[in-house]
């Protein structure tokens, strides 16, 4: 079955600096499945929005959704393995069959996805963090201010592209001047001795945890660093190394879930599944992806254990969106949709005149 495909292009609302780089502009494509049930044909919508680094190019993820692999066409497919070879692709498919099926049984994206994990009823509403970006320690104090005061009371601040120095002056800066939880993402910067310094620093200041403090691939790094005060979250190791490795090497406390880079909500669901049994907390957040995304990775959230704030509120970081925000951030919550599917039509016009 072959996807309806729109490209899109998003500009963000000023660059987004972090240890990886730079990101001033998001593409991907709208996907649309359209599937016969005795009640005539039911549509889905979903969003692949590749990254490179974190994704597949552009190009491949296109090229991927003009012949998608037969098995992504079905409901309860699961993948071989932790990662497919492109992942924006199968989740933008694998969101349009779900959202489709979704639509069908009259329930809720988040619904589905939780039966599908063997977890309880899903949440009406999840918690989300803001994310501060690198910056001056003035203009880091600043966005974490602009932040509480808009609701938030979980702020995770990127790290690592200045000296290790700065980096935790601007941290120790926004403790004294805020009152939220703190969590600083490294992206990999820090080399092993770096990163047990400042896991030593930021346990004085009350830091909930740190992400990606080593580079991926060094889950020994990451095992060591537990137990210090702060807890260890794991990102890039979970997308390089796999959940099951992160979970055999014991090197996170908290892992970072983002549907569009692990290939799907379902995916995202499954490895949540493994990951709660192991006593690992999932965080689910986004690649700074579109509305239609987004509102999936809300559902995924929604349907996972925990409580958690999540990176969900990425949404004000884009200039334009590809419409109506379905998810808002109202005093550092999202209210889950409750409507049929994932956001039921409201993108269908995208794809379908």
């Amino acid at each position: 079955m072959s996807p309806e495909r729109r490209p899109f292009a998003l500009e963000l609302s000023r660059p987004l600096s972090t240890a990886d780089g730079t990101i001033d502009r998001r593409r991907g494509f709208l996907v649309g499945v359209e599937q016969s049930t005795d009640g005539g044909t039911v549509r889905g919508v979903g969003e692949a929005t590749p990254l490179p680094g974190w994704t597949e190019s552009e190009d491949r993820c296109g090229a991927t959704l003009n012949d998608p692999p037969t098995e992504w066409g079905v409901v309860d497919a699961a993948l071989d393995g932790d990662r497919p070879a492109a992942p924006a692709a199968r989740h933008g498919y694998r969101l349009a069959v779900l959202d489709a099926a979704a639509r069908a049984s009259d329930r809720s994206l988040a619904a589905l996805l939780a039966e599908r994990g063997g977890f309880s009823t899903p949440s009406d509403a999840v918690p989300v963090n803001a994310t501060v970006g690198d910056g001056s320690v003035e203009a880091t104090v600043a966005a974490a201010r602009e932040a509480v005061g808009s609701g938030f009371d979980s702020l995770k601040l990127k790290v690592g592209a200045r000296s290790l120095e700065t980096d935790l002056d601007r941290v120790r800066a926004v403790a004294d001047a805020v009152d939220a939880a703190i969590r600083v993402d490294a992206n990999g910067a820090w080399s092993r001795k770096s990163a047990e310094r400042a896991v030593e620093e930021l346990a004085a200041v009350g830091v909930e945890y740190v992400e990606q403090p080593c580079p991926a691939a060094e889950l020994s790094g990451l095992s060591a660093l537990r137990g210090r005060g702060v807890e260890i979250a794991a990102d890039e190791s979970i997308r390089d190394c796999g959940v099951d490795a992160v979970l055999d090497a014991g090197a996170a406390d908290v892992a970072i879930l983002k549907p569009m880079a692990l290939g799907g909500p379902d995916a995202a669901v499954d490895a949540a599944r493994r990951l709660v049994r192991a006593g690992v907390d999932p965080v689910v957040t986004t690649t700074i992806d579109g509305a239609v995304a987004r509102a999936a990775a809300v559902h995924v959230a929604a349907a996972v254990p925990g409580d958690r704030a999540c990176g969900l509120g990425t949404g004000e970081l884009l200039a334009a969106d590809l419409g109506a925000d379905p998810v808002p951030v109202v005093d550092g919550a999202i209210t889950v949709p409750d409507g049929p599917g994932n956001v039921g039509a409201a993108f269908d016009d995208r794809l379908w005149d």
